[in-house]
């Protein structure tokens, strides 16, 4: 067996409820989840799942990043979605057997937890909770495609920077802060710009005290 996967049985349950597919669900009912899935330990910079390809796998993001994109017969990419421990991701394709409509790129090291398409209907089938929740995970997921196609369509590279930032941000203390790093690079695959403009809108939403930096994080000023 590759040194890098390993069987999740032995792991704890209380890790799998992190898994936002799985919320809700009792440790009673996770404890098979766990006797079928597996664990991989996935390095910076590894595809997952190619475009294209046979969808086989599901997985959940237990530590670590990845990004959702898809690239242009020139190479360029555009990001859909940078998902975080506690997302999933690869359960469209194994609803509706098509192959998979994206890649997906490890943006850190990442650990998993990969269930084979057999075992993944199996539990969809014998657990209307899963079932539910993987409803709401799709919905969520249309919401959040219509609002990426509404900003581009209506808003400028200022109004799409200024979005993402309000997106991936979270209340501290009263603050609306951006832990989570990402370079200017990602940003600019994210709201169809480049990277010289989204470096510019930046700098210029710090200068006109829009937001702040520090330790590392960026902060939104209230207004």
């Amino acid at each position: 067996m590759d040194s890098r996967v390993e069987a999740a049985a032995g792991k704890p349950v209380r890790l799998l409820q992190n898994i936002s597919l799985f919320a809700g669900l009792t440790e009673a009912q996770l404890e098979p989840i766990a006797r079928i899935a597996i664990l991989r330990q996935e390095p910076r910079n590894e595809t997952l799942v190619f475009v294209g390809s046979e969808a086989d796998l599901f997985f959940a993001i237990l530590q670590g990043s990845v990004k959702v994109l898809n690239r242009d017969a020139e190479g360029r990419e555009v990001i859909l979605s940078i998902l975080h421990a506690g997302d999933s991701f690869g359960e469209m394709s194994l609803i509706d057997d098509l192959r998979r409509s994206a890649d997906v790129v490890t943006n850190e090291p990442c650990e998993l937890l990969v269930i084979r398409r057999t075992d993944f209907k199996r539990v969809l089938l014998e657990n209307r909770d899963i079932c539910w929740n993987v409803m709401k995970a799709l919905v969520g997921r249309l919401r959040e495609a219509n609002d990426k196609i509404e900003s581009l369509a209506l808003m400028d590279v200022y109004g799409r920077v200024a979005k993402l930032l309000l997106d991936m941000s979270e209340t501290e203390n009263g603050l609306r802060v951006v832990k989570r790093r990402i370079t200017k690079l990602d940003m600019a695959k994210m709201v169809g710009a480049s990277r010289e403009m989204v470096s510019r809108v930046m700098r210029d939403l710090e200068h006109r005290g829009v937001i702040r930096k520090e330790r590392g994080r960026i902060v939104l000023n209230k207004k």
